[in-house]
């Protein structure tokens, strides 16, 4: 039965973390030059922005729903049109879902450290690869 404790008591600590690093992501994100801004829109057509890592693979630019918050990516699938910044520049582009090989292919070119992973509560990670429009 104290080890039962002792395991409960563990996970609720674990969650936790968790909850406060992921609640914390958005006030500490960084936006040094391997980030952009994606502006994704809702039903009603309100913007939204939210800075997320910039990834490249293949002569793609790419951006990855690496936590549990995600409804910037939820949006761009609702709403694949949405605005990008980066540099100081806005440009319109495509979000296009990545499965299969170019999911496997993108995830092995832009690994997440372990210590992140443990930190987010082990989230599946989505990618989107962001194609400019005309």
């Amino acid at each position: 039965m104290r080890a039962m404790k002792i395991a409960v008591v563990a996970i609720l600590v674990y969650m936790g973390i968790v909850t406060l690093f992921e609640s914390s992501i958005g006030y500490l994100q960084p936006t040094p030059g391997n980030t952009l801004v994606i502006t994704t829109f809702d039903k009603a057509g309100v913007s939204h922005d939210r800075v997320v890592s910039r990834l490249e693979s293949d002569g793609h630019l790419y951006v990855a729903a690496n936590h549990w918050p995600r409804s910037w990516y939820h949006r761009a699938l609702q709403n694949p049109d949405v605005q990008v910044t980066m540099n100081g520049s806005k440009a319109d582009y495509r979000a296009v879902p990545v499965s299969g090989e170019e999911h496997a292919r993108v995830e092995a070119a832009n690994r997440l450290p372990f210590f992140f992973r443990v930190l987010t509560g082990f989230p599946p990670r989505l990618f989107m690869r962001l194609d400019p429009r005309q």
